[in-house]
């Protein structure tokens, strides 16, 4: 699991001193100042899952389980996007999936957390991603 969690630090950007780098910083920002699903799920989580949600993201050969296809889930679960399941997986509060690690280091709840101390703006942005999830269903 550190190899995964440096691989996504390594992504994303040093940390450096402060999680919010100023504009025009040669590094990226480890917390994007939109709150859009769409803009969260590419800056977060599209390394792993693919731009598509179909699980080709670019540091898949890195990983030792592909991860899902997202734009399945509501056909795996009966055809209803299964948004508590969702909400659930992304903030850690049920079993992860083996290439989240594990229930003692889930990685979004806690690491929007530890970037930033804000509560509302966390639970908006996971909110926001998992709209966004919902949007990628196929029909």
């Amino acid at each position: 699991m550190p190899a995964i969690l440096a691989l996504l630090l390594a992504l994303l950007g040093p940390a450096a001193d402060s999680p919010r780098q100023p504009p025009g910083s040669a590094h990226p920002p480890l917390v994007i100042s939109s709150m859009a699903g769409r803009d969260l799920y590419q800056f977060y989580c599209a390394t792993c899952h693919g731009k598509d949600g179909k699980g080709s993201g670019p540091v898949v050969p890195a990983l030792r389980q592909r991860p899902p296809d997202l734009t399945t889930m509501a056909a795996r679960n009966g055809g209803t996007f299964p948004r508590d399941v969702a909400l659930s997986l992304v903030t850690g509060g049920r079993e992860l999936p083996a290439a989240h690690g594990s229930r003692e280091m889930p990685v979004w709840g806690p690491i929007f957390h530890a970037l930033d101390a804000n509560d509302t703006a966390n639970r908006l942005r996971i909110e926001n991603v998992v709209d966004y999830l919902g949007s990628l269903q196929q029909k």
